[in-house]
């Protein structure tokens, strides 16, 4: 993956955190081993809980100082005015599409990250770094990532198609685990429950183009 990516994680101190970290490191990928494996060869590739804000963010924008230029980044948005900047994650369906970052995942409701999806790469949403531009360049793009991509918590990378059975048998051990998911075809839009998604969290600027095992944040803020 190419440039460097900017992450939204739970609070260290949400249970979400610690569920959702022991379903991606240890329980999927001890129940579903196959489908948690690159290859045969390949053990299952482990990352922490995030939902993607942006990719491919250029190194030259944040080099001189990666921490400096996130805080100035996110203390803006958080400057504006109302609460469209105050990004609220709330969990959808369980899903696969054959993308190997993508082979299961938790949909997100689109609405509530909205404001901070693509920040700051794309031309449409940020222009020189600075400032949200909504318009109807930006309004198009949006709809096209959230039909395409759309936001996600992903549980398992890998190669191996997941079939259907699979994947509810997948849904069954993420309610095991505790995670509050909506019926199909839910936006995940439900509130008042601690299980069902996080309100802010902290942002993760990592270095996306190096092997997954170095996924490593080199600068992060706690919304």
């Amino acid at each position: 993956m190419p440039g460097s990516s900017l992450w939204l994680l739970p609070p260290p101190a949400h249970p979400l955190h610690a569920a959702l970290t022991a379903l991606i490191t240890s329980t999927l990928p001890a129940r579903f081993p196959r489908e948690s494996a690159s290859s045969p060869s390949v053990s299952p590739h482990f990352f922490p809980p995030h939902v993607t804000l942006t990719s491919e963010v250029e190194p030259s924008r944040y080099s001189a100082d990666p921490q400096a230029w996130l805080d100035r980044m996110v203390g803006r948005w958080l400057a504006g005015d109302g609460d469209s900047h105050v990004v609220k994650v709330r969990f959808g369906e369980i899903a696969t599409q054959d993308v190997f970052f993508r082979r299961c995942f938790i949909r997100v409701g689109f609405e509530r990250v909205r404001a901070w999806l693509g920040w700051p790469g794309m031309g449409g949403l940020w222009r020189c770094g600075w400032g949200a531009m909504f318009g109807e360049e930006t309004e198009r793009w949006l709809e096209w990532w959230r039909r395409e991509y759309g936001p996600h918590v992903s549980l398992i990378y890998g190669d191996v198609p997941i079939a259907d059975e699979v994947l509810h048998e997948v849904t069954r051990v993420v309610r095991e685990a505790g995670i509050r998911l909506p019926k199909a075809g839910s936006d995940g839009i439900e509130e008042g429950n601690s299980w069902n998604g996080w309100d802010g969290g902290v942002v993760w600027l990592v270095p996306t183009d190096k092997p997954i095992a170095e996924w490593k944040p080199i600068a992060t803020r706690e919304l």
